[in-house]
């Protein structure tokens, strides 16, 4: 009987592995090797064999060595594609048998971006929870980020739950760190949330979460957002949910339409079942819309006298992806107004009978107006003249 149900409880234990992508999913995974995670395996898969040979990993994976021959992509994803397709078979049998798979990336570049869709696809073809955490560029990038959003559109159509990091909104998270830590900053997001989450469903928890209801939650989930909040002293859960609620790492047109909540909360060993319990009660306050709701919590001894809060928010809609706020606005000039011409007017034939002719018609005579008589100029000098001569020729007559 014991040997019975240890085996079935062997059986029941859902298998996760957590696949690094590309230079910034190795990072990633790198990070979650050096602190250690319990319950999963971790998968290292790049293009760049220089890069790899110096990450941390259960199972390492040279992607398109005939394409590539270990020297990247050159951030073209079509290429990274094509490298990952050709390890197609390799990939597949790596991820035979598990349940839950993470995919993490760093989008905007050739590998991550044009492999992570791949292994999607192959991941819906065995049947298994997909999960991927993906990290978006900077605003400034504005090239990377367009190949960005063309990578998570294509991620959508394969993978259950695609959770998003936008890299330009660390500041409101890490902006007063150096450069060199504010850029670990997400990372360590992403390593955290993948090493919670696997070690909440797979190891014993102060509340454990089920592999079933994260499956309720994340299957089909679209795009998804996390929230992180950490707070201290009498008010630390208020502060700690408003802070994860207030700043999510990727801009949400309307919490309040979230389609499903994930909460994870770790607390040291003063953590009270009130605490949990007021947690979710905010989170679901401002959150009025969402059908699903899990949670888990766990105690770690290092965060005595404080909460850390993470909620991730399935089923988001984002202006980012939506492409509202990425392109630039554009006075378009108004189309010129096409004239049509009027058709020429040809006229129409005479048509005239042989036997009979049109009759003409005399012209009709031009009548001028008459001129008034006029009278002769100059009459009276005439008249003078004449009386003059008679004058004289009397006059030569009686001499």
């Amino acid at each position: 009987m014991v040997t019975d149900l240890e085996r079935i409880i062997k059986t029941a234990k859902p298998s996760v592995t957590v696949i690094g992508l590309g230079g910034a999913g190795c990072n990633i995974t790198t990070w979650i090797s050096e602190k250690g995670m319990a319950g999963g395996r971790i998968i290292a898969a790049n293009t760049d064999a220089n890069h790899l040979a110096v990450q941390k990993a259960d199972k390492f994976i040279l992607l398109g060595e005939k394409l590539c021959r270990g020297y990247g992509c050159g951030g073209y994803p079509e290429k990274g594609a094509d490298a990952t397709r050709e390890n197609y078979n390799d990939l597949k049998k790596e991820l035979e048998g598990s349940n839950l798979l993470f995919i993490v990336a760093g989008l905007g570049g050739g590998t991550g971006t044009g492999a992570a869709p791949v292994v999607a696809e192959i991941a819906k073809e065995l049947g298994t929870l997909s999960i991927a955490c993906v990290t978006v560029p900077f605003d400034i990038e504005m090239s990377r980020r367009d190949r960005a959003r063309d990578g998570i559109k294509a991620l959508t159509e394969s993978c259950d739950s695609v959770v998003v990091i936008d890299n330009s909104r660390l500041r409101e998270v890490a902006g007063n760190l150096p450069l060199k830590d504010a850029l670990a900053v997400a990372n360590a997001l992403v390593g955290a949330f993948v090493r919670n989450i696997t070690e909440t469903i797979t190891q014993p928890s102060l509340v454990n979460l089920d592999y079933a209801d994260l499956k309720a939650v994340m299957e089909r989930g679209g795009i998804s957002s996390i929230g992180i909040g950490e707070g201290d002293g009498e008010d630390r859960v208020s502060k700690a949910v408003s802070q994860a609620l207030s700043t999510p790492l990727l801009d949400i047109s309307d919490v309040g339409a979230t389609y499903g909540v994930l909460i994870h909360i770790v607390g040291g060993e003063d953590l009270t079942l009130e605490e949990v319990a007021v947690v979710g009660e905010q989170i679901l306050a401002q959150t009025p819309n969402t059908k699903r709701v899990v949670w888990g919590a766990k105690v770690d001894s290092n965060l005595t006298g404080k909460v850390r809060v993470m909620a991730v928010l399935t089923g988001v809609t984002s202006p980012f992806l939506s492409g509202i706020s990425a392109p630039e606005k554009r006075v378009e000039e108004p189309a010129p107004v096409a004239v049509e011409k009027a058709p020429k007017l040809e006229p129409a034939p005479v048509i005239r009978r042989e036997t009979e002719k049109a009759p003409m018609k005399k012209p009709m005579p031009v009548t001028r107006p008459e001129k008034p008589e006029e009278k002769p100029k100059y009459t009276w000098l005439l008249v003078a003249a004449i009386i003059l001569i008679l004058i004289v020729l009397v006059y030569y007559v009686l001499q």
